[in-house]
């Protein structure tokens, strides 16, 4: 059995041809179908030019054409890169050209910062659109619609490459907390078993040539899983192809909302909802609350999140309304994949470590400053790393790969991402937060995770962002950039004496800046550079 990403989608659609795999809006397509529209913008890419390991930009939102597209790539044994499409001129254009991109599929309302930056990546030579609603002008783009591409293109697996392999690649490009995006380069085979359900997260067995793909799908009948964050983000992604390998059902939000989410988990009776955290979670959770009788959510069964805090108090208003929810808080990264999962029912949801603990994942340890593996009897925090199917390093970049691909002491090779950690009772593991963004006061270590999540069960703070800036006495002090509930406040001392009472004095905020809204990516990932800009009062 090839762990190919591309031979495990057919060996599923071949499982359950007739189940719904995809549903966008009012389109619901089976698996069968969702394969031949793949087919489709494969052979239209293939006959465009593009070839085996060139690089195809993925540039929308949320869609079905998003999902073709990427599958599409998978078949031709070409690499889909994705693009946020947040990003200005300047981004885009690094991105364009740091990605060596061959072809891009785009929605159609992006054309025209797609054509001012095009001209810097000299390898860019096919363009697809999306019709997205919009009328804006291609901007002298040579873009073939995505329909009329689909069309004039064959639906059969005939002619498409026969030779995949698990050692073909599969690309993610992060931006994580700080610094220009990295495309992080995984054999399909080992991202598979980190992040695509090649493992199970529960028992930790893993996916054989003993037990199928078309068998485990074709056991039982599908979950219905919506997918809430953009597919340009890992976790979507594999949240997608993940449950895909299992013959679930997936529906996408095109785009996030709270007003939204709740319609879609009534109308196709949602089993499972994807999130990023806080992010997502505290204005569906308050949604809810203001409407408690306007939607039919009693096919929700569990909420899984991770990329982000999901903060004990929301955890515990969710629980509120759902006693019988199960809420799984995930950790990893997309250098690493999957390092340790949570699951929590009513009653549970606090932390007293401070952030999130979890259950470790396959080949997950703590490395100290010397790159020793820590004993699982230690309670000094290091640096979490995992060892076993990893990428092979980032794209382009040598020195970054050196930095965070390692071969600790014991002799294994393992990625650290820079997430600090410590053991909990020999068994846990409690994540502090990214090394890059760590605060030192007077020689202490703060990590702005387990302040945030303090600061964040005060009832007047909706969400926030904590920083160093510099202080003459202790070389850094703690900030605290909050945004407040409407119509609510409170004081530095007042906030100062809440977090006080979950970690210790050194870690309380010691300065308050008080914003209209936190600045998060899509996907709720902290922009802590905007933070720490706004904190030193930086113009």
């Amino acid at each position: 059995m090839a762990y190919n990403i591309a031979d495990l989608f057919e060996h599923v659609v071949d499982a359950v041809p007739d189940r719904i795999a995809l549903v966008d809006r009012d389109l619901a397509l089976s698996f069968s179908e969702l394969d031949e529209r793949a087919n489709r913008i494969a052979h239209h890419l293939a006959a465009s030019g593009i070839g085996v390991g060139d690089h195809v930009g993925i540039y929308g939102h949320n869609s079905h054409e998003w999902v073709e597209a990427m599958l599409g790539c998978f078949k031709i044994r070409a690499i889909p890169i994705n693009v946020n499409f947040r990003y200005v001129a300047d981004e885009l254009a690094y991105i364009f050209d740091n990605a060596d991109l061959s072809g891009l599929v785009f929605d159609r309302q992006f054309a025209p910062l797609a054509a001012e930056v095009c001209d810097r990546s000299p390898k860019l030579r096919t363009f697809v659109h999306i019709e997205d609603g919009s009328d804006g002008d291609l901007a002298g783009l040579p873009s073939v619609s995505y329909d009329d591409a689909s069309a004039a293109a064959s639906p059969l697996r005939d002619g498409l490459p026969a030779d995949r392999s698990g050692d073909d690649l599969y690309v993610l490009y992060t931006g994580g907390t700080t610094g220009m995006p990295k495309g992080v380069m995984w054999r399909q085979e080992d991202v598979y078993f980190a992040l695509g359900q090649g493992i199970d997260a529960v028992s930790g067995e893993r996916v054989t040539t003993e037990y199928t793909m078309a068998e485990r799908a074709a056991a039982g009948g599908p979950l219905v899983f919506l997918v809430i964050p953009p597919l340009m983000h890992g976790a979507a992604q594999w949240g997608t192809l993940g449950q895909m390998n299992q013959g679930n059902t997936i529906v996408l939000l095109p785009k996030f909302g709270a007003e939204e989410a709740w319609t879609l988990i009534e109308r196709h009776g949602i089993n499972s909802a994807l999130i990023t955290g806080d992010a997502m979670a505290r204005p569906m959770i308050e949604h809810l609350e203001e409407h408690p009788d306007r939607y039919n959510t009693s096919s929700l069964i569990a909420v899984a999140s991770s990329a982000a805090i999901f903060s004990p108090t929301v955890k515990e208003r969710f629980l509120t309304q759902f006693p019988n929810l199960i809420i799984t808080d995930s950790i990893g990264s997309s250098e690493s994949g999957f390092n340790g999962i949570r699951i929590v029912a009513a009653g549970q949801a606090q932390n007293s470590a401070g952030g999130p603990t979890v259950t470790p994942g396959p080949d997950v340890a703590i490395l100290d400053e010397d790159l020793n593996v820590m004993p699982r009897t230690a309670r000094e925090p290091g640096k979490m790393g995992r060892g076993g199917n990893i990428p092979l390093g980032y794209f382009k970049d040598e020195a970054k790969t050196a930095a965070t691909f390692v071969t600790a002491t014991d002799g294994r090779r393992y990625a650290v991402s820079g997430d600090w950690a410590r053991w909990e009772d020999g068994e846990l593991i409690t994540l502090l937060g990214r090394g890059s963004t760590t605060i030192n006061t007077g020689g202490e270590k703060v990590h702005p995770e387990e302040v945030e999540q303090a600061l964040k069960d005060h009832p007047a703070v909706f969400d926030c962002l904590v920083v160093g800036v510099p202080d003459e006495r202790w070389g850094q002090k703690v900030a605290a950039v909050v945004e407040f509930r409407d119509g609510q406040s409170a004081a530095l001392d007042e906030l100062a004496d809440h977090a006080r009472a979950h970690v210790a004095g050194y870690k309380v905020p010691r300065e308050l800046h008080v914003v209209d809204q936190i600045v998060r990516s899509p996907s709720g990932k902290p922009d802590y550079p905007w933070a720490l800009k706004l904190a030193r009062g930086d113009r």
